[in-house]
C-alpha cells in the first residue's frame, strides 16, 4: 500500500481529481456533457502528437518542429483533397510526408551532428513557412463531408472520432512498448547509448524510426484536426509540440530518455486538459492561461529533473556499498 501511495501515477491520478473538483466547484458547467466531449476533443489533439513524441522522449530524442510538421501536413492533406483526390489516398500521402520530414530531422541529429534542439526548431521555422506559403496565410476549406466525419463522428453518440483514434494509438504503442523487443530497444536507446551499442542495437537506426513515427503522427493528428473543423489552418497545430512534452513529463516520461510509460503519458493527458480546460471555463484571461501552461511545463520538468537526480544518487549509494 505505501508503494501504491507514492507512485507518480497514482498521484497524477489524485491532483487530476483535485483539479477536476475545483474547477466543478467553480463552474457546474465543467462536468457538462458538451464540456466533457470539448475535454476529449483536445486531448485528441494533443495525445496523437504526445504518442510519438513520448516514444522520442524515452529514445534521447525530441522534435519541437511536432507542430508545425502537422500544421504543413493537414495543409497538404487539404489541397490534395481540393485536386478531386479520394481522402483516404490524400491522408496516406500526408502520413508520408510527415515520415519523411521525420527522416530529415533524424539525418540532421544523426548524420549531421546536429542538436536535437537545434535543428528541429529549425526545421520548425521551415514547416512552418511553407505551410504559410502554401496558403498564403488563409485556411483551406475542406468540402469532402467523408472526411468531416473523421474528425465529427460520435461513437454510440458520445466518444468523438478523433478520441477513440488517439485510445487506439495508446493501446497499440503500450502493447509495443512493454512487450515487444523494440519497446526495450527504446528504452535502452533513451537510458544508454553505449550498452545500446553493445548490446547489438542501432541508437540512429532506432531514432530515425522515431522522429518518423513522431513526424507521421504529427500529420494525423493534424489532419483530424482539420476534418473537425473543415478546414486546414496553417499554424493551428503550431504549439502542439509543447503541449505534448508537458503531458508526457506530467506523465513519467523522463525527458533525459531512457524511462516512461504510455499508461503515464494518458494520466499526464488527462491532467494537463482538464487544466486547460478548466483554465477557460472560468473565464482566466487568455494572457494568465499562458502564464499558467508555461507554468505547468516547469513544474514538469522540474519534477523530472529531481527524479533523475533522486536515481543517479541512489544508483551511486549502491555502487559505493558494493565497492566496500
Amino acid at each position: 500500500m505505501k508503494r501504491l501511495l507514492r507512485s507518480k501515477t497514482v498521484m497524477l491520478v489524485y491532483v487530476s481529481a483535485v483539479v477536476v473538483a475545483v474547477f466543478f466547484i467553480m463552474n457546474h458547467n465543467y462536468l457538462s456533457g458538451d464540456n466533457i466531449r470539448g475535454i476529449m476533443n483536445n486531448m485528441s489533439l494533443s495525445g496523437t502528437l504526445g504518442v510519438g513524441m513520448a516514444f522520442l522522449l524515452m529514445g534521447g530524442g525530441i522534435d519541437l518542429a511536432a507542430g508545425a510538421e502537422g500544421c504543413f501536413g493537414a495543409v497538404l492533406v487539404a489541397l490534395l483533397m481540393k485536386t478531386g483526390m479520394p481522402w483516404p489516398v490524400a491522408m496516406l500521402l500526408g502520413l508520408m510526408y510527415g515520415a519523411a520530414a521525420g527522416a530529415l530531422n533524424a539525418f540532421l541529429i544523426n548524420g549531421l551532428n546536429f542538436m536535437g534542439f537545434i535543428a528541429t526548431i529549425a526545421m520548425s521555422s521551415v514547416y512552418n513557412g511553407f505551410a504559410l506559403v502554401l496558403t498564403n496565410n488563409q485556411n483551406v476549406a475542406i468540402s469532402n463531408q467523408a472526411f468531416w466525419r473523421v474528425g465529427s463522428y460520435a461513437l454510440f453518440g458520445v466518444f468523438p472520432m478523433a478520441f477513440v483514434i488517439l485510445i487506439g494509438l495508446i493501446a497499440v504503442y503500450g502493447f509495443i512498448l512493454a512487450k515487444t523487443r523494440f519497446g526495450r530497444c527504446i528504452l535502452l536507446c533513451g537510458g544508454n547509448r553505449m550498452a545500446a551499442r553493445l548490446a547489438g542495437v542501432s541508437p540512429k537506426k532506432v531514432t530515425t524510426i522515431l522522429y518518423m513515427n513522431c513526424g507521421a503522427l504529427a500529420t494525423l493528428a493534424g489532419s483530424v484536426l482539420a476534418a473537425r473543423m473543415h478546414n486546414a489552418s496553417p499554424t493551428a497545430v503550431a504549439t502542439g509540440a509543447l503541449d505534448a512534452i508537458t503531458a508526457a513529463v506530467l506523465g513519467g516520461v523522463s525527458f533525459m530518455g531512457g524511462g516512461g510509460s504510455i499508461g503515464g503519458l494518458l494520466i499526464g493527458l488527462i491532467l494537463l486538459n482538464t487544466f486547460n480546460n478548466g483554465l477557460i471555463v472560468v473565464q482566466l484571461p487568455s494572457y494568465w492561461q499562458i502564464v499558467s501552461q508555461g507554468a505547468l511545463l516547469i513544474i514538469a520538468l522540474c519534477v523530472d529533473f529531481f527524479n533523475e537526480r533522486a536515481k543517479a544518487l541512489a544508483l551511486k549509494s549502491s555502487s559505493a556499498k558494493r565497492a566496500v
